[in-house]
This record gives C-alpha cells, structure tokens and sequence, in this order.
C-alpha cells in the first residue's frame, strides 16, 4: 500500500517539477548577442518583373582552330525578353594554342550571330606587351579573330600607335595554325620610343 501511495505522489510532482524547470529556463534566459537578420536585396520588382536579367553569366568555347574562349559579364538581359540580350561589365578572356592571350574588357556588350561584341571603351591587354583601347571591338566565336573598326589607340613595346581599324588574325591566306598577326590599317600613326 506504501508503494502505491509513493507512485501517486509522483505522478503528480514530477510534472510540476518539469513544468517548473521549463517556466525558469523562459523567465532567466539571456538575449541573444546577435540579432539576426534576413539579407533582402534592395531591388524593384516591377522592373525585374518587366526586364528579367542573368546574374553572372559564363559562356566558354573553343573555335575551330583551337582557340579558347571565356566570357563573363556581371549581368546580362534574358534575349527574346523584350531585349536583345545585352550584357555589362564583360570580360573576355581569349587564348591561342601557340600562346597568345588577350583579355578584353568592356563596360557593355553581347553574343550575337558567331561574335562577342564588346562596346563602350574596349581595353584589351595581349601577353605580349600590347595594350590596346577602342570603342568597339569584335571577336569570332568560331575562328582566331579580333577585330575593331572604329579606330584604336595601342601602347606597343616600343612606343604607341593610332590607327582606323585593327585585326588579330593568322596572316591572310596562311594556316589557321598558323601565327596570329597584329595587322593596322587605316591611317595609321605611330610614335617610336626606344
């Protein structure tokens, strides 16, 4: 009978015991040192709604005759969208089999029709010392060519140049494989420093 009685008593008390134990770990808790936050990106939907965008879009390829292509831009429209599927803050890294590399960046751009199209104050660096500046420049998706037609300002090795138009290429009627050429044309200007 001592039994029993002790086991009632226990249901009882436990419980409150536990419930006790419970209420003080709410009433004596600490703040949190940090308070948590959800980022929100401050943007406007409607306008995202209206003209959706690409985040850090990367294309890359290799042209017929060996040539690496990467391009990367920080954003770019959604083509068919109501846009042409214009892109900014482009970076295109290009780089023959022989060794040549070129990296070209520009404030605005776009893949189109076989060519990356780059706009708005064209800056391309080669390994080989050139540094070359234009205000639109193309390159091939599908050969080893780089070219730009509405004038060039370069700093060469061995003093600076202007000229009309310019183009990286193998040399006319050579091999693909063939050494790419650094052609000027169109008025050109060149200052010689040794």
């Amino acid at each position: 009978m001592n039994r029993t009685r002790v086991v009632r008593w226990l249901r009882v008390l436990l419980p409150l015991a536990a419930l006790a134990m419970l209420s003080t770990l709410f009433l004596f808790s600490r703040e949190p040192e940090a308070v948590s936050r959800i980022p929100y990106a401050d943007v406007d939907a409607e306008t995202m709604a209206r003209d959706p965008r690409l985040v850090a879009p990367d294309y890359a390829g290799v042209t017929e005759d060996g040539v690496r292509l990467t391009l990367r831009a920080s954003s770019a429209s959604v083509p068919g969208a109501g846009a042409s599927g214009d892109a900014q803050d482009l970076r295109l890294d290009w780089q023959r089999p022989d060794g040549l590399m070129a990296e070209l960046t520009a404030p605005e751009g776009g893949l189109a029709d076989g060519q990356v199209r780059l706009s708005g104050g064209v800056r391309m660096q080669t390994n080989s010392g050139w540094e070359i500046v234009s205000p639109r420049i193309e390159a091939a998706t599908d050969q080893s060519r780089i070219e730009a037609a509405e004038g060039v300002e370069a700093a060469a090795p061995f003093g600076a140049l202007s000229a009309g138009r310019m183009r990286l290429a193998p040399a006319q009627g050579a091999e693909a494989e063939g050494p790419a050429v650094l052609d000027f044309s169109g008025g050109v200007r060149l200052i010689y420093q040794p």
